[in-house]
């Protein structure tokens, strides 16, 4: 079990005080549906849940510049379009077995003017690591239009790759990084955090399993440099990063850790284990390419990067493609119905 690097928000802010390099900022929730132009282009609906972030541009299918088709973005970095989406965490009720989807919670704290966002997550690109740049020895390219990539895999059931955690959060405290879901009641929720592979080959958007294209030599947690890229992947890229906490504790009193296995699952089932996540690239033109040129831009955009209100942010919106209820106490996750896409509704008195 590793200590988490910033135990507290405190130190966090303490932190940040001094930091030199990579991007900081929050994304509200876009919508939450069966999408997955990633992992499953086409497919309407996916096999399973995600919360979703960014762009407008988002659909089952997204090919070529996303950047230039977006028109809005639920990130305050408001030229960014790029599009970010993990699986929804569920709390499945050990008494009878229903479903109910945890929600998000702005990811604390909210600096540079973020206040004002609304579930979503915070993503972190990096040049190096939180204290600098070195941008001398380790300049940054960033990715291309039409790229995109995945971490992790909801097949995983032994550990996940290394910068993939739960964090068990208690008061201010993140707790301890760990590669599985808490064994115990999270007071202040569970925070998760998804570092993506920092080496690319230089010349596929993809790859059949949207992950050859990429190389992860990440081998430890927290925003530490990873290991520097093998000749078959050489082209450094911006070190990406999702955190994300999740609302469980409208659930505590709903299980008992004594004699209760861990009710918390993500929204295909699977194991801990599973955790992962998607990323579509979609900054406008050479925008994210001039913050990674810079120092000092950690939550101010580098001063080069437009930043929008949260407030203006939030009205960012999609259609529903799926058109399923995925609300409220479910017999089934969406996607798990038997005989319908459709959750079956239950009725139950408590509300999260």
């Amino acid at each position: 079990m590793k200590s988490n690097s910033i135990q507290t928000l405190g130190a966090l802010a303490a932190l940040i005080a001094e930091v030199q390099a990579g991007l900081r900022f929050p994304c509200s929730t876009l919508t939450n549906q069966r999408l997955d132009p990633a992992a499953q282009p086409g497919a309407l609906p996916s096999a399973h849940l995600h919360m979703i972030v960014g762009g407008n541009a988002f659909n089952a299918t997204m090919l070529g510049d996303v950047g230039e088709r977006a028109t809005c973005t639920t990130c305050q970095m408001s030229e960014d379009f790029s599009n970010y989406w993990v699986a929804h965490m569920y709390f499945k009720d050990p008494k009878n077995g229903t479903y109910h989807r945890v929600m998000p919670k702005p990811v604390q704290p909210l600096l540079g003017g973020s206040q004002g966002a609304q579930g979503g997550l915070t993503v972190y690109y990096t040049q190096f690591d939180l204290s600098r740049d070195n941008l001398k020895q380790q300049p940054i390219k960033a990715f291309p239009p039409g790229f995109r990539m995945t971490v992790g895999s909801p097949t995983e059931t032994k550990k996940p790759h290394a910068g993939l955690s739960y964090q068990c959060m208690s008061g201010a405290s993140r707790g301890a990084i760990v590669s599985n879901w808490p064994t115990g009641k999270c007071s202040n929720g569970i925070f998760t955090t998804h570092h993506f592979p920092p080496c690319w080959d230089g010349k596929n958007l993809d790859s059949p399993n949207h992950q050859d294209h990429m190389y992860n030599t990440v081998v430890s947690e927290g925003f530490t440099n990873a290991p520097a890229c093998p000749a078959s992947h050489p082209i450094r890229v911006p070190q990406v990063t999702f955190e994300i906490e999740w609302d469980t504790v409208p659930f505590n009193n709903l299980w008992d850790p004594k004699v209760d296995k861990n009710p918390f699952l993500w929204s295909f089932e699977g194991t801990g284990a599973g955790t992962h996540a998607d990323y579509m690239f979609g900054w406008k033109g050479d925008s994210l390419q001039r913050a990674m040129d810079k120092s000092e831009c950690f939550y101010d955009g580098c001063g080069s990067i437009k930043k929008q209100a949260m407030s203006e942010a939030n009205k960012c919106t999609v259609k529903d493609f799926v058109k399923e209820n995925i609300d409220g106490w479910t017999k089934y996750m969406p996607g798990q119905d038997p005989e319908s896409k459709a959750p079956a509704k239950v009725k139950k008195s408590f509300t999260a």
